[in-house]
């Protein structure tokens, strides 16, 4: 319960509702909402066009870091730092469910250095399945870590970090950075957040314990787009919904257990008029990027379902968010290359 009431305490800090949030002069609560699901929906629009949108939303193959350690190991960026190149070998392995030779030592660096095709990053199944014959391969992409460590013990303890930066074809295409970790005392926790052009940012977070919290931010420089917080705990044998926090620019709609109904704030203040209902198709889809939908009434009477406004961004949001709580690329694409370079280079 502790854990809870902190993460209630930062929780108030991370909505704040004051009015250093927004520098320009409030309207009212409709029109601020179509400028600010507009300004969700353009940035939607744009990162979906970046190379880092179309390498998170590549598919995966079936690995992870702890299926090529023993029982108790670890891979750290000492281990593996250096300038690698790709250069399979695909006759020479240590065992069965250790990677191929595919990466070759070319130089010194305190960070991990690989050069790649794009083609293996772009479609990591490629990766997983080296074609011998496919001679058109050139590493015009390059992965910089300047921090990792993978550390796995079947007693359930897990402890893992990346960060990374990327470039194709010698141009900056963003950056990760990705932490995690998992024991019997304090839970299972991780947080992940990627970069993209324009000072775009998409994070997301899930913390278990005597809560489970979940959330993701969309934002642009420092300034908060879009952000949705989620917190439940097990009472009679289930998990109940104690909280939702959605955040649309300068718009809060927040939801607590024991408050009457949905409050909404504009720039940090109660807008007592607003109408507002919470929609649920299913209890596993609640989250406006799923099955959740909000409807929202104006002092005016009209009406607005925020599902339906951002139609736009969700599709390409749904993916990157999707994709950075899995930790697809970290984990079937860093992670098989880590354990390539630590077992035969």
């Amino acid at each position: 319960m502790k854990r809870f009431v902190v993460f209630i305490i930062v929780l108030l800090g991370m909505v704040s509702w004051g009015c250093t949030k927004y520098e320009t002069e409030t309207t009212d609560l409709k029109d601020s909402l179509e400028r600010n699901v507009s300004d969700i929906n353009s940035a939607l629009s744009y990162i979906s066009t970046t190379s880092g949108y179309q390498m998170l939303s590549a598919g995966s193959s079936a690995y992870k870091c702890e299926e090529d350690l023993d029982s108790s190991d670890s891979i750290s960026l000492e281990d593996i730092a250096g300038i690698y190149d790709f250069k399979p070998d695909l006759v020479h392995y240590l065992m069965f469910f250790i990677p191929y030779r595919l990466f070759e030592k070319t130089g010194e660096s305190e960070l991990m250095v690989v050069n790649m095709p794009h083609k293996l990053v772009f479609h990591p199944d490629y990766l997983h399945n080296i074609n011998p014959f496919d001679t058109l391969l050139e590493n015009n992409f390059t992965i910089s870590a300047s921090d990792y460590h993978c550390y796995y013990s079947l007693d359930n303890k897990f402890d893992y970090k990346l960060k990374a930066d990327f470039t194709l074809d010698a141009v900056d295409i963003g950056s990760i950075d990705v932490t995690t970790g998992a024991n019997p005392e304090s839970g299972f926790s991780y947080s992940s957040e990627y970069a993209f052009d324009e000072n775009f940012k998409i994070s997301v977070g899930f913390l278990s314990g005597d809560s489970t919290v979940s959330s993701f931010t969309l934002k642009q420089d420092d300034e908060i787009l879009m952000r949705e917080t989620m917190t439940r705990v097990w009472r009679d044998s289930d998990e109940k919904e104690v909280s939702y926090v959605l955040t649309i620019g300068n718009i809060d709609l927040v939801r607590e257990t024991g408050s009457e109904g949905i409050m909404v704030y504009l720039d940090g203040v109660l807008q007592e008029n607003a109408g507002v209902v919470i929609e649920d198709t299913t209890y596993y889809g609640v989250s406006i990027l799923y099955e959740r939908d909000i409807l929202l009434t104006f002092d005016d009477g009209t009406t607005a379902e925020l599902g339906e406004m951002l139609k736009p961004a969700k599709k390409a949001l749904t993916i990157i968010v999707d994709s950075l709580h899995s930790m697809n690329f970290a984990t079937y694409v860093v992670n098989y290359i880590a354990a390539c370079i630590y077992f035969h280079c």
